[in-house]
């Protein structure tokens, strides 16, 4: 055997790996649109550096409370309280409602695991509510038969930015005495009937993660409406401290009072955040541009693939969060996001049901959950590329894609 070759053979397992992912990497064509990408609005690395001279870097600084001051004059809120994440403010909603082992939280399954993470830490009980087949929201007209007197709170989750029906859902809770509480991770600057998303329950959360219209990367803000709740969530988010009333002169000292965590960002993401806030109306003119765009690009291919672009009822405004695509079936979805993978775009697909997980099928209160829509739009739904900055060049190579794709041999 001639030197080289057996040279080769004695090649190791290590390289042969190498060189066949060499390969492999070669065959997959480089992401040139990816799915997200979070955006600049201009000032935030300036804001950041006056944080630093500022020497306050820890949270509840200038930047926060401006952030704050923001929100609650854009939203409408009583009170707003910036958090290290949206799940930070899920998780004090369920402390702020003294939640105990036994009781129920009625949410969509269709929704992110802090959802129902926030309730089911304090020992309470998800019970899975299917979604309208329009909206892709909790649906409201199946809410009533499923509360029972171990009900404590309805979670309305406005997926993509579409406002739930809350007129039914506040009608219901107030006829059973519970909590109405609104995820509106994707909502911000959405409305429904003219009122701002966010401040229609008697709490809500927001997110400011970097795939938010606005973000700082990792960020969210706990809105308070019922002024009920105010003074103990300032405690709950220092670590259960009476804290602020010392810095206000209200107590000249501070001790432990409450339990709570430490559920502040850095005043460094807040200055970032508040460069996003100042410039979110640009932000929403931008994004309202890219919605647009897909759905006049796409409207005569959904109609004629029997698919469909994402519904928004005429008294919603909605907050151009995102896109998506309800394919005809799960092989259809499937085989296009692999068409749009080979074009070197990205696109997702969204939530897994959580009546239907691991987890979701131990803590459930209804174990058994019918969910059917949640289970047929989980397969169905294709998320596209969907950031600030996406430009029409960018863009019309996606919608170019989607209508170049062959779809499947008899059907879709």
């Amino acid at each position: 055997m001639r030197p080289r070759l057996c040279q080769a053979i004695r090649c190791s397992a290590a390289a042969r790996r190498a060189i066949r992912n060499q390969v492999t990497c070669s065959l997959v064509p480089a992401v040139t649109v990816p799915f997200n990408r979070p955006g600049l609005a201009g000032p935030e690395f300036d804001r950041m550096r006056r944080a630093v001279e500022g020497m306050h870097l820890s949270g509840d600084g200038r930047f926060a409370r401006y952030c704050e001051r923001v929100l609650e004059r854009t939203v409408g809120s009583a009170r707003a309280l910036l958090t290290a994440s949206c799940t930070d403010a899920l998780e004090m909603i369920g402390l702020l409602l003294d939640l105990q082992p036994g009781d129920e939280v009625l949410m969509p399954s269709f929704t992110f695991v802090s959802t129902a993470n926030a309730f089911a830490l304090r020992g309470a009980a998800p019970v899975f509510v299917d979604i309208r087949p329009d909206t892709l929201n909790l649906d409201e007209r199946l809410v009533p038969s499923m509360i029972t007197p171990r009900t404590r709170a309805i979670v309305a989750v406005h997926y993509a930015g579409v406002a739930c029906e809350m007129d039914a859902l506040a009608a219901a809770a107030a006829t059973h005495g519970l909590a109405l509480v609104e995820d509106n991770a994707h909502g911000l600057f959405g409305t429904y009937h003219g009122r701002m998303l966010g401040s229609l329950g008697a709490m809500a959360a927001q997110s400011f993660h970097e795939t938010k219209n606005v973000t700082c990367g990792e960020g969210g803000a706990l809105m308070i409406n019922d002024p009920r709740y105010a003074a103990r969530a300032e405690i709950l988010r220092d670590k259960g401290t009476d804290r602020g009333r010392f810095f206000r002169g209200e107590v000249d000292k501070y001790s432990w009072v409450d339990i709570g965590s430490s559920f502040s960002p850095s005043e460094l993401q807040a200055a970032f955040l508040s460069a996003q806030l100042d410039g979110y109306e640009s932000i929403q003119t931008r994004r309202r541009a890219v919605w647009e765009r897909y759905h006049d690009g796409l409207r005569n291919w959904a109609d004629s693939r029997g698919a469909r672009l994402p519904c928004v009822p005429a008294h919603c405004q909605h907050a151009y969060h995102m896109f998506y695509v309800l394919l005809p079936s799960l092989a259809a979805r499937q085989s296009l996001m692999a068409h749009l993978k080979s074009r070197g775009i990205a696109s997702m697909f969204h939530y897994v049901p959580l009546h239907s997980s691991q987890m979701g099928t131990r803590v459930a209160g209804a174990a058994a959950a019918d969910c059917p829509v949640t289970t047929d739009v989980s397969n169905r739904l294709l998320r596209l590329p969907f950031y600030n900055d996406l430009s029409e060049n960018d863009q019309g190579r996606v919608i170019d894609a989607i209508h170049e794709w062959p779809g499947l041999a008899g059907g879709a």
